[in-house]
C-alpha cells in the first residue's frame, strides 16, 4: 500500500479529501493529516509517506515552503498541490521544486483520483524494477527458470527446492531422497549445472523469496523470516545481511522509500 499525507489548513477540504477518497481501490492509505507545513514536515519525519498531497496557501508554513525545506534535506516525496489560486507564479515555483502535479481548487470530480494513479503506477513500476534487480544480485532468475537446460535430476532438485524452502531442516539430504540418487551424485551435478552447491542454492532461493515477501510492508520481518524457513531471526537477519548487503528491515525501508 502507498503511505499517504494530506496536509491542508481548510479542515473541511482536508476531511473530505481524507473520507471521501476510495483509497482502497487506488492501494493507498492515508497514514496521516496536516493542517499546515510545519506540521507536515514532522509527519514526514514521523511517518515517511511515499506520496503528499498538499494546499498551498497555509498559515505558518506554506506548501511551497514546506517542500523546499524537504528537498533541501535530501526527501525527494511525491507531492500534489492543491491551491485555490491560479496564479502563474505558485505554478511554477511548484514545478522548480519538483511538485509531482498540481490541482487548482476547485477541482473536477476524479482530478485527485487521476493524479494519484499517476504517481502510484510510477512508484509501484519503480519499486518493482529495484526489488527484481536485488532479487537477480541474489539469485538469477535465468537459473531457476530454465529447467529445459538443465538435467532431469537438477531440474527435479530446483523443483523439490521451490516447493519446500520454507522447511527449516530442507537440506541437500532431503533433495537428494525426493529424487532417488545419492548426496554425492547430486552434490556434483547441481554445482556443475548451477555454480552453486544445494545447500548454498536453497540459502540464496529463501533470501530471494524473503526479499519478494519484505515488499509487501505488510509482512513484519519476523513473519517473512518463518515464511522462507528460518526460526531464529537473528540469523535470518545475519545471513540476509551477509548476501544482500542489508539487514531485512533496512531493505524493506529501501523498498519502500523510491
Amino acid at each position: 500500500m502507498i503511505k499517504v499525507l494530506v496536509v491542508d489548513d481548510e479542515t473541511l477540504v482536508r476531511q473530505g479529501i481524507v473520507m471521501e477518497t476510495d483509497w482502497a481501490s487506488l492501494n493507498c492509505t492515508v497514514i496521516a493529516e496536516a493542517a499546515n507545513g510545519l506540521e507536515g514536515l514532522e509527519a514526514v519525519k514521523k511517518f515517511t509517506p511515499d506520496l503528499i498531497i498538499c494546499d498551498i496557501k497555509m498559515p505558518k508554513m506554506d506548501g511551497l515552503e514546506m517542500l523546499t525545506k524537504l528537498r533541501e534535506s535530501g526527501i525527494g516525496t511525491p507531492v500534489i498541490f492543491l491551491t485555490a489560486y491560479s496564479d502563474f507564479e505558485y505554478a511554477r515555483q511548484a514545478i522548480k521544486l519538483a511538485a509531482t502535479d498540481y490541482l487548482l481548487k476547485p477541482f473536477e470530480d476524479g482530478d485527485l483520483e487521476k493524479a494519484i494513479t499517476r504517481i502510484t503506477s510510477r512508484i509501484t513500476r519503480e519499486r518493482k524494477n529495484l526489488r527484481q534487480m536485488h532479487e537477480s544480485d541474489v539469485l538469477s532468475d535465468e537459473i531457476i527458470e530454465k529447467k529445459g537446460d538443465k538435467s532431469k535430476y537438477v531440474a527435479e532438485a530446483l523443483n523439490y527446492i521451490a516447493e519446500h524452502y520454507g522447511d527449516e531442516n530442507l537440506g541437500i539430504k532431503d533433495v537428494a531422497e525426493s529424487i532417488g540418487i545419492s548426496e554425492g551424485h547430486l552434490s556434483h551435478v547441481f554445482k556443475a549445472e548451477t555454480d552453486y552447491t544445494v545447500n548454498a542454492f536453497i540459502t540464496r532461493y529463501r533470501i530471494k523469496a524473503a526479499m519478494k515477501l519484505l515488499g509487501d510492508v505488510r509482512y513484519k520481518v519476523y513473519e517473512v523470516a518463518e515464511k522462507v524457513g528460518y526460526k531464529d531471526i537473528t540469523y535470518f537477519s545475519s545471513v540476509f545481511k551477509k548476501i544482500t548487503g542489508l539487514n531485512p528491515s533496512d531493505f524493506q525501508n529501501k523498498i519502500h522509500n523510491v
